[in-house]
């Protein structure tokens, strides 16, 4: 084959390729979200059932105020739940032990934030010291 064959041939797939790609692509991106969408509905039935309403209420205070931590709480109990170590409602008195121990876990590999320590020297300063 002859470059010019060779170039015209790949000019004619590359623009069939780029054809394909935007419909490709906004079907991809619509399967995404209907799988995200999906995802969504089943974490919010199992943890519907799995908390009790005053579990459920906490949680959702959680979320307005940092949503990163009640997403990770909603995994760990997505977690508990899969391997069968949660066994009918989570109460609200087991949420608050199971935010603690994620707070204490997350805590263990970091320094306290916001600690400030006083160092006072010993002795007082007194004026006669001038003599």
């Amino acid at each position: 084959m002859a470059d010019p064959e060779l170039a015209a041939i790949r000019a004619a797939r590359m623009n069939q390729l780029q054809q394909d790609s935007p419909q490709s692509g906004a079907q991809g991106s619509e399967d995404a979200a209907a799988q995200r969408a999906a995802e969504d509905e089943m974490r919010r039935g199992v943890l519907a059932r799995v908390l009790d309403n005053a579990a459920r209420e906490r949680l959702a205070r959680i979320a307005l105020v940092s949503q990163d931590r009640a997403r990770q709480i909603e995994a760990i109990l997505l977690r508990l739940v899969q391997s069968g170590q949660i066994r009918g409602q989570v109460t609200e008195q087991q949420l608050i032990d199971l935010l603690e121990k994620a707070d204490d876990a997350s805590s263990r590999g970091q320094p306290k934030k916001g600690t400030i320590v006083f160092q006072r020297r010993k002795g007082g300063f007194d004026d006669d010291d001038d003599f």
